[in-house]
């Protein structure tokens, strides 16, 4: 994996990563298992709910920033929960003061409480105003191949389309339009969402996006460890698959060992 490592960074916003898995803070039982369940996941870039998350502005309360301090994890401020585009606005501006600049930030605009399906007229409002502010925006988005090119040209660093609704674990429901996005996009496309177990993840990264955020899949184990640590092996061998490139399907057998040239 060191070969891969050199070889096939993953480049966001400029800077390189060598791990393709990205995870969250939410549901853990506590910031230790946190801890541990990114380190497992191998984890680079972690993000969290600037809404939830104490990063300092409470001393009486577990820091986010002891469990996964920033000289070792790129953090990654999310406007979870947040339902308009002004609001978003606001909570990047608030992650920006509390991280002292801090310009990467997760775009999440939601549209309902029960689907948690993105607003995609309130996210692309958002993402214009963010990146005229000088924010990198990498932002949550439907599965719709044009709004993902709008949101492109529009600056944002990274497209993360859903799988399936949040923390559904329903897997990747429509990988023809994962396919579109992939293919005409120049910033990396991570999928976001829908998650279930190491094969969603090994899918997502055979179909050749750049990565895979998840949090509930992981959380939500039986052993949210283990399950990071699954993950983690899962989207390192969907990539390497994706670069090997696989046979074509056929409806019909083709012999592994050749039968013409027998000797008898």
């Amino acid at each position: 994996m060191n070969a891969l490592r050199c070889t096939d960074p993953l480049l966001i916003a400029g800077k390189t990563y060598h791990s393709r898995l990205l995870t969250g803070t939410g549901k853990f039982k506590d910031m230790d298992e946190t801890a541990r369940a990114s380190e497992a996941a191998g984890a680079q870039i972690v993000t969290f709910a600037v809404r939830r998350m104490n990063l300092g502005q409470d001393p009486g309360q577990p820091n986010l920033l002891d469990a996964l301090p920033p000289d070792r994890y790129t953090l990654l401020p999310n406007t979870a929960g947040c339902y308009t585009a002004e609001d978003a606005v606001r909570t990047c501006q608030l992650a920006r003061e509390l991280l002292d600049g801090h310009a990467l930030v997760k775009l999440e605009v939601l549209g309902d409480s029960k689907t948690l399906f993105p607003d995609v007229v309130q996210t692309l409002a958002a993402a214009k105003t963010l990146v005229a502010d000088g924010f990198q925006v990498m932002v949550y988005t439907s599965d719709d191949p044009i709004i993902a090119r709008e949101l492109e040209a529009i600056g944002c660093v990274a497209i993360m389309p859903l799988a399936a609704p949040i923390g559904s674990g329903l897997g990747i429901q429509n990988k023809y339009n994962l396919l579109e996005i992939v293919e005409n996009a120049k910033v990396p496309v991570l999928v976001d969402a829908g998650v279930g177990t190491a094969s969603d993840a090994a899918i997502a990264m055979e179909l050749g996006c750049d990565g895979v955020l998840m949090n509930t899949a992981i959380a939500g184990a039986r052993d949210p460890v283990a399950m990071a640590g699954a993950m983690r092996k899962a989207v390192q061998a969907g990539r390497e698959a994706f670069l090997a490139g696989r046979i074509p399907r056929r409806r019909n057998a083709s012999a592994s060992s050749p039968v013409d040239g027998l000797f008898f």
